[in-house]
């Protein structure tokens, strides 16, 4: 890669939807999506003119409030900033991939049981379809699912891990790191690298991510802003 050139996680959903997950594209003219029961990321192009603004209006309609995960640019004047708050990117560099012997594939049967999860530990977003978007690994104790970690954002040659968490009566058992590294082991086995997300702020995240073997890579932003309750007229 010559310098300059941008690299496929510098804007990695618009890798994943023009690449791995083009199936799942939502798309109004240079503007993509995933369905909004699968993912809030979008993508913009690396450099968004007004007529992609309006694009973006338009698909998502009057007064939505969109997620803008890694745009740093300029948001129109008549968009609201509704939330911003400063991320990291990182990637392998040396981790210990080994797959789990108690770990599950989850698949859609268990969704119910990964929300209430979710909603108990609040790893980030994860909604009716997410699990489609890659593997998904568990733990269960005494058949309750106690930990997760899966794929999300597959950008050409990388994967995204998501969706860590761990319930908090069966934290310091050391199941994430567990998944973290059954979860990369499937993604070095297809002959890609893993990568992943969290906020800047998050420093137990961040200290436990160095610490198995993962490198930042930028820094990043994670955005929503609420587009104008009157969009204008379609030109053409």
């Amino acid at each position: 890669m010559t310098a300059g050139t941008p690299h496929v996680l510098d804007n990695p959903a618009l890798a994943s939807l023009t690449g791995p997950h083009a199936r799942f594209a939502e798309k109004r003219g240079r503007v993509l999506r995933y369905p909004v029961d699968m993912s809030p990321w979008l993508a913009l192009p690396d450099e968004p003119d007004a007529v992609d603004w309006a694009d973006l209006a338009a698909l998502a309609g009057p007064g939505a409030e969109v997620p803008l995960p890694g745009f740093r640019g300029e948001v129109p004047a008549d968009w609201e900033i509704t939330f911003q708050v400063e991320g990291v990117q990182f990637v392998d560099d040396g981790l210990a991939a080994a797959p789990d012997p108690e770990a599950v594939r989850l698949g859609p049967a268990d969704v119910p049981e990964i929300l209430d999860l979710i909603a108990r530990t609040r790893p980030g977003p994860f909604l009716a379809r997410t699990i489609e978007m890659g593997t998904y690994l568990g733990i269960r104790r005494d058949g309750a699912l106690v930990a997760m970690a899966g794929e999300r954002l597959h950008p050409p040659g990388w994967t995204e891990i998501s969706a860590v968490c761990t319930d908090p009566a069966a934290r310091g058992q050391g199941l994430a790191t567990r998944l973290i590294l059954a979860v990369a082991h499937g993604i070095r086995e297809r002959g890609e690298t893993p990568f992943l997300h969290t906020g800047a702020g998050n420093t137990d995240a961040v200290r436990l991510y160095e610490s198995l073997g993962f490198r930042l890579r930028r820094r990043t932003a994670f955005l929503a802003a609420r587009t104008p309750e009157r969009l204008p007229e379609a030109v053409g």
